[in-house]
């Protein structure tokens, strides 16, 4: 699908740059830019001492959404004549919905992007991963530090193997997959059976992205006793890939946090742009 609406999210405390890399890419696409500035309320008092200490909470809170609001004239202020098209809104979540709230303002957008600012704040990263991959039904974008962002790569590694999350990312990206240089379809230890990857693995996806214009090459490649994630990593460096698509989440949160995953591996190190749906 065609992006018209990117979403970057910000806390209070967070500095410009996350602002200037989701600008950059409207910019790039000629796109919209909705900024969501998020603070995580504070906990209200609990147990013997909640009476005394609950108007030292009530002016916490307080000083948060005073805070909160500066943030959000000065994310307006930044953007003013930086962008064509951009809106800001603010919310003030309790922790335990906070995902919620991100997913429902992503909803209206068509990917959520997310900077290393936002990343590198643990408690806002895994918010705003959890709300736009589990809550809105559209794709994010990851950016590490270092890394140069853009919705028109040249050089693509799409993870394939063969689920529906999987699919549901090419679908993602489809538009702006022609556009590329090299698109490689990358599949670590994949299996021969009717129920996944069929007879030659790949070859009916490369064959669906090839009658969409995609100039698509099928890697397969083995694990050699690495993990997925690691030679999914090895890979596009050798490709020189700029942009990386992948399905997230094939298994349930509660399994891939107990017993980790390829997300949650590629998501704790990350290494490029990583464009995830689910």
């Amino acid at each position: 699908m065609a992006f018209k609406t990117i979403l970057t999210i910000t806390g209070p405390e967070m500095g410009d740059d996350d602002l200037k890399l989701g600008a950059d890419v409207c910019e790039e696409i000629g796109a919209h830019l909705s900024v969501l500035v998020v603070a995580i309320a504070a906990p209200p008092p609990v147990g013997e001492y909640a009476a005394v200490v609950s108007e030292a909470w009530l002016e916490e809170r307080q000083a948060d959404e005073h805070v909160l609001k500066k943030r959000a004239a000065a994310v307006s202020a930044f953007l003013a004549g930086r962008v064509l098209s951009a809106d800001v809104s603010s919310e003030y979540p309790e922790a335990g919905w906070a995902d919620d709230t991100i997913g429902r303002r992503a909803r209206y957008a068509d990917i959520t992007v997310t900077g290393p600012e936002l990343l590198a704040n643990e408690m806002l990263k895994s918010k705003a991963i959890e709300g736009a991959l589990f809550s809105s039904g559209k794709p994010l974008l990851l950016i590490p530090e270092g890394s140069r962002p853009t919705l028109k790569p040249k050089r693509v590694l799409i993870a394939w193997d063969a689920r529906l999350e999987s699919s549901r990312a090419v679908r993602e990206s489809l538009d702006m997959l022609p556009g590329a240089d090299e698109v490689h379809l990358v599949m670590v230890d994949p299996v021969e059976d009717e129920n996944r990857h069929g007879a030659k693995p790949g070859a009916d996806a490369a064959a669906y992205l090839a009658r969409h214009g995609v100039k698509v090459t099928v890697d397969r490649l083995p694990s050699s006793n690495h993990s997925v994630a690691d030679v999914l990593r090895r890979h596009a460096v050798d490709i020189a890939a700029d942009l990386m698509v992948m399905g997230a989440y094939g298994h349930s949160r509660l399994r891939e946090r107990i017993f980790g995953g390829v997300t949650k591996s590629m998501l704790d190190e990350l290494s490029l742009p990583i464009l995830v749906a689910r």
